[in-house]
């Protein structure tokens, strides 16, 4: 859904009992821009009390519905304004409203995009526990889109309401911005990020109370859900990019579906290298696990899942493993097993299974290239009669 018009951005704050820090973000805010609304999440500290003078747009919630609650009432009454974009800032003072210039600028540039603030987290400044939680938090955002960030937790962000209004967001908590930028990543979101100039370290040290600990399990389970959704060959919702030719999933035409699935991720190359990963994969004593395995590294490189899962198969036992299986026993022995018995195959199965796992170590490379280079060929040579034919 391409932006043709000039942005115009309206700062979002929400907020839950932040009497203390809520007037300098708000005054902050309007120094760097005319349109400011801000949600109160259902305060018990009568902070918006301290707004009364300040000319902004104010929502009230009657109970605390969740900051993803308040985001989303604000960028429905944003849209209702005339506003292209929404800046959402955190009440709690540890960003600087005056980088709201980076987001209008990046926003000129990449009106379609969502603008991430990435935040500087010198070593000497910030807990290890923090710089652990936001590696994990890029990670799992990898697992589960495919896509790269430096800083999936920062809260500083730009939404084009366009986007924001258009996607199926459920959560309502903190979670919401966790699901946020997955939902946007799966629907071919373009994601941004601009450097901020400052970011306060000190809440960091502070002791995680008992809500923080619910709010982090609750971001921990709902991130999981995502990651389970990532990994299912299944087409998820598009907003950029797409074809509104392309045939629905749909378990009334089964044939039809899969066809639909085999084309997602489907150059001669992505095509190519999900099945060298599948078969790569396929190849190792991965027991119980080769699917599991298979599905997160397809979603981590962006690849096609059903392709990969399929090639998988061409490694199942007896073939593929018997071959790594002598493999592995000519590196310890110096020559080859030829005696298939109880005492081999049973009471030595462990060591069989070590040589399994050298003999992968040399013939998985070998293999996936094999695969890889013949998956290539058929399917741009398919692709080419496609594209020659009348």
């Amino acid at each position: 859904m391409p932006s043709q018009q000039k942005p115009r951005s309206v700062i979002v704050i929400p907020f839950y009992n932040h009497s203390t820090s809520l007037l300098d973000v708000v005054s902050g805010a309007l120094e760097v821009n005319d349109s400011v609304m801000v949600v109160d999440d259902g305060s018990t500290d009568k902070g918006a009390d301290t707004l009364a003078k300040l000319s902004v747009h104010f929502i009230h919630h009657e109970k605390n519905l969740g900051k993803g609650a308040a985001i989303k009432t604000a960028a429905k009454e944003a849209q209702k304004l005339g506003m292209t974009h929404m800046v959402t800032i955190d009440a709690n003072g540890r960003y600087n409203p005056a980088d709201f210039h980076l987001f209008s600028t990046a926003l000129e540039n990449k009106p379609d995009s969502i603008i991430i603030g990435r935040r500087n987290f010198p070593k000497s400044e910030v807990p290890a526990l923090s710089r652990f939680n936001r590696g994990l938090a890029n990670f799992w955002f990898r697992i589960q889109t495919g896509r790269s960030l430096s800083d999936v937790r920062c809260t500083y962000r730009a939404y084009p309401l366009a986007v924001l209004n258009s996607l199926t967001l459920r959560t309502r908590r903190n979670s919401f911005e966790v699901e946020v930028l997955t939902k946007a990543a799966w629907a071919g979101v373009s994601l941004t990020e601009v450097n901020l100039s400052n970011y306060d370290h000190r809440s960091d040290r502070q002791k995680f109370s008992f809500p923080q600990v619910i709010d982090n399990l609750r971001v921990f389970l709902f991130n999981f859900h995502l990651t389970m959704r990532s990994i299912v060959p299944w087409p998820h919702q598009k907003l950029i990019g797409q074809d509104q030719s392309k045939e629905k999933i749909t378990v009334l035409h089964p044939l039809r579906s899969i066809k639909t699935l085999l084309t997602e991720n489907t150059s001669p190359k992505q095509l190519a290298t999900s099945g060298a990963l599948g078969v790569f994969l396929g190849t190792f004593p991965l027991i119980g696990f080769h699917n599991i395995a298979i599905l997160f590294a397809a979603g981590y490189f962006r690849l096609n899942k059903v392709v990969a899962l399929t090639t998988s198969g061409l490694c199942v036992p007896p073939l593929v493993p018997a071959l790594c299986i002598e493999a592995g026993y000519f590196m310890r022995h110096g020559t080859f097993l030829t005696e298939i018995s109880i005492k081999t195959l049973g009471y030595q199965a462990l060591e069989r299974v070590y040589e399994w796992l050298l003999g992968s170590l040399v013939l998985a490379p070998i293999l996936a290239g094999m695969a890889g280079g013949i998956i290539f060929l058929i399917s741009l040579f398919l692709t080419r009669n496609r594209k020659n034919s009348p």
